[in-house]
């Protein structure tokens, strides 16, 4: 029966006519699709929650199957975006701070500094640099956060992330298995990605997260089994576990046939089986594919509400507008001699704000009535009444101690949807920018 409503929802594509405009309308508050276009960033002068994201798109090796904006390195090319990233960090400080970036930090704090890529340590004593320089402008982070490919975070690495206030990393084993590793393109072995694990939990950081991949092409449920207690028993504060898909501009999504759609069945079991697993070992699920140590510190690159992005393809959420940089590096260190490398930016209104904030809280699977009071000064039932009220009543979500709970049953059911929305917009956003430095327009 499951699959049956899956195959109705999911895969005809009339169904999806009618009901995704419905949800929509009921989330968002309009039926017209966003745009983005050409236009002026106006940065509010203050931000709630505000986290830094900045975007290293330089690799040794390039997975087929990766989505995110990366190119081969090129020492050249790495100095003309390092030296972007130093000229964007004082952009940005001289209008959040309305004076010169050498008058010192901005007053108000930063939740988090998260760095992702491509592969953030690629030149660590360049990463160091910049760090160091987000430090000096906006004071320092509560936390720092990076991306860790194995084969490039050997112990001196390690030690001068922890040296510049690093306090989580995120280590992208994806597999534990050579045949699947090579199957999806990575250049690290199972004993490489071992190693690098044990070292990472060895050198006391605030948490260590492991990104696995599953649903991979032939990937049983034992192959599964075996990744998943094994990482766990290296001792990591959480997991992070998604399945792949095929990007349509990607190397596996121009017409390799390695890579196909996952099952809905198959998901779920092996969803099931992690959660299972994991709850064994100790950890709480704490977002719909990932799972954390209770005492833990949550590693999450994706959830805050308001951040500002730095480095080509860097997205940025102010409350007011979402805007994304240029993915080209030569086309984003040639804009930072003037003026920021801002592509696209789409206005954002007050309720196109709380259905982005209402999104990745039930990513989170809990969505807190006192935090939407907080941001939105208003009951989150005045806007979302409905909506909640239908969810509890199919079972979906429960109210508990002040907020709304998704319970892991749901899981399966959130990824699916959510996805109908977030890889279309990808799809969309990315794909253009990926062939065009400065679009026109995005229709999402």
């Amino acid at each position: 029966m499951g699959l049956a409503i899956d195959d109705l929802l999911f895969g005809v594509r009339p169904a999806r006519w009618i009901w995704k405009p419905l949800v929509k309308r009921l989330v968002s508050g309009s039926f017209a699709p966003p745009r983005m276009r050409p236009g002026v960033v106006t940065i509010p002068s203050s931000m709630r929650n505000l986290g830094l994201y900045l975007h290293v798109p330089f690799c040794r090796n390039l997975c087929p199957y990766c989505p995110y904006n990366r190119i081969a390195f090129d020492e050249k090319l790495y100095r003309a975006y390092e030296t972007g990233v130093h000229r964007e960090i004082d952009f940005h400080a001289e209008r959040l701070a309305g004076n010169s970036a050498s008058n010192g930090p901005l007053q108000s704090p930063v939740v988090s500094l998260y760095i992702g890529g491509g592969t953030p340590t690629v030149v660590p004593d360049g990463l160091a640099r910049m760090v160091a320089h987000f430090g000096e402008v906006f004071g320092p982070a509560r936390d720092v956060c990076v991306e860790l490919h194995p084969s490039a975070m050997d112990d001196h690495c390690l030690a001068l992330l922890k040296s510049i206030g690093v306090t989580i990393l995120s280590v992208g084993v994806e597999s534990l298995s050579d045949r699947l590793l090579t199957i999806i393109g990575r250049s690290h072995d199972a004993a490489a990605a071992r190693n690098a694990v044990q070292r990472a939990v060895r050198a006391g950081f605030k948490a260590v997260n492991v990104d696995l991949m599953f649903a991979l092409p032939s990937q049983t449920l034992d192959d599964l089994d075996r990744d998943i207690q094994e990482i766990l028993s290296l001792g990591v504060d959480q997991i992070s576990t998604y399945p792949i898909f095929g990007f349509p501009y990607t190397d596996w999504g121009q017409g390799c046939s390695a890579i196909s759609r996952p099952s809905g069945d198959l998901i779920r079991r092996m969803l099931a089986l992690i959660h299972r697993r994991a709850e064994q070992y100790g950890l709480r699920q704490c977002a719909v594919w990932s799972f954390l140590r209770p005492d833990r510190k949550k590693f999450s690159s994706i959830t805050r509400h308001h951040y500002l992005g730095f480095g080509p393809s860097a997205a940025s959420m102010t409350g007011n507008q979402f805007y994304v940089s240029t993915f080209s590096v030569e086309a984003y260190a040639a804009a930072l001699q003037e003026r920021l490398p801002t592509a696209l930016v789409m206005p954002v209104n007050r309720r196109l704000e709380m259905a982005y904030w209402l999104y990745w809280r039930v990513y989170e699977m809990k969505i807190p009535r006192a935090d939407f009071r907080e941001l939105f000064d208003e009951e989150i039932e005045t806007v979302y009444g409905s909506l909640l009220n239908l969810l509890v009543r199919s079972g979906m979500v429960s109210r508990e101690n002040g907020s709304y709970r998704i319970g892991p049953e749901s899981a399966y059911w959130i990824h699916r949807v959510q996805n109908e929305y977030s890889l279309n917009y990808i799809n969309r956003l990315w794909g253009t920018c990926r062939e065009e430095a400065w679009p026109k327009e995005v229709r999402l």
